[in-house]
């Protein structure tokens, strides 16, 4: 099954001179670009960095890339141009759509009571040294 690529000519385009120089030393960097869709695979089809098409690389690359990428700002400045070229064709919708198959309370947010000893509970209100509202 060939891979769907995500990064097209135009936003590669954008994005290319964004991308940080081969190292001084040592061997060049495998492609970006392969790199950028190897990762965007991975986050699309949820799947484990091991289970990357052979056709996107090796994944300790995509992975070592995407870390090193995070640390360094890359992602931020890529991320930057994006939303500034969206922005001037008003091409951003900020719509975002929450429900509970995706997000979920933790446990102690429940508002349930504690177990065990329970331990003196603080006031509700406390009063202020200012003079009260006429």
């Amino acid at each position: 099954m060939p891979v769907r690529l995500v990064i097209t000519g135009a936003m590669w385009d954008r994005i290319e001179p964004l991308m940080p120089a081969d190292p001084v030393r040592g061997r060049r960097w495998a492609d970006h670009r392969r790199t950028l869709e190897a990762i965007a695979w991975k986050y699309r089809t949820n799947s484990p960095w091991r289970d990357l098409p052979d056709e996107l690389g090796s994944f300790q690359t995509a992975h070592k890339r995407l870390i090193r990428w995070a640390v360094d700002g890359t992602w931020e400045k890529i991320l930057a141009a994006v939303l500034a070229a969206a922005d001037a064709v008003d091409d951003i919708g900020w719509t975002v759509s929450v429900d509970s198959t995706v997000v979920r309370a933790h446990q102690h947010a429940a508002g349930a009571l504690k177990r065990g000893p329970q331990a003196e509970t603080s006031q509700l209100t406390t009063r202020s040294d200012a003079p009260a509202a006429g």
